[in-house]
């Protein structure tokens, strides 16, 4: 089975891409370091390699964790499988 994304920690709610990309629609399975289990997704976008994916439903300024750190917040609602990137994450410094 291939692994299509990454996460380190179970709070993690993002995962990242580790093949070239995913397509839209695409049932996709990803590996929780953590724990060492397997999870299955449907990416809702295209996502390319290194970006990122929601794991979970992500609301407007809900933390966005990624290896088990916080990088940022939701500026919009992003649903499981859907494309987490500068369009829809911010920075908390500002």
């Amino acid at each position: 089975m291939t692994t299509h994304f990454i996460a380190h920690e179970t709070i993690d709610t993002v995962g990242v891409v580790v093949v070239e990309k995913v397509l839209a629609g695409q049932e996709i399975s990803g590996w929780i370091m953590e724990t060492d289990e397997t999870v299955s997704i449907k990416a809702l976008a295209e996502v390319p390699l290194g970006h990122k994916l929601a794991l979970t439903d992500i609301k407007t300024e809900d933390t966005i964790v990624k290896y088990g750190n916080d990088i940022g917040r939701a500026v919009e609602d992003i649903p499981k499988g859907g494309y987490v990137h500068v369009q829809n994450v911010k920075t908390k410094r500002w």
